[in-house]
């Protein structure tokens, strides 16, 4: 079982600019549709970190899911993974979350995406 799976690698990737780092403040999430993908940020602590907005068990959106300790809890089935990495860190999910590279550059949050 992998343990992420990016979204990209640098350097192919082409960062996109999506919010102020304001509209996220700590302990909070945003929901972007960017391309083809639906992204849940998440300011952990001052960190920002981006995951597609789909679980891996079943296909379900996941961003709403409970937060504790940097783990999100699937809302439907359970599934638990770490936010900073995608990893899954309890089942049904065998697979992890697609985790997007994030860069913050004066104040503005840039996701990483897959350069075509």
């Amino acid at each position: 079982m992998p343990f992420s799976r990016p979204a990209c690698q640098e350097p192919d990737c082409v960062f996109v600019p999506i919010a102020l780092v304001e509209d996220l403040p700590p302990g909070e999430r945003l929901f972007v549709h960017i391309d083809e993908w639906d992204v849940v940020l998440f300011n952990l602590d001052g960190q920002i970190f981006a995951l597609e907005d789909r679980c891996t068990h079943a296909g379900r959106p996941i961003g709403e899911g409970e937060i504790e300790d940097g783990v999100l809890t699937c809302p439907y089935h359970g599934s638990r993974f770490d936010v900073r990495t995608g990893a899954v860190v309890a089942p049904p999910a065998t697979e992890p979350l697609l985790a997007f590279p994030v860069r913050v550059v004066d104040g503005l949050i840039a996701l990483g995406l897959p350069a075509f």
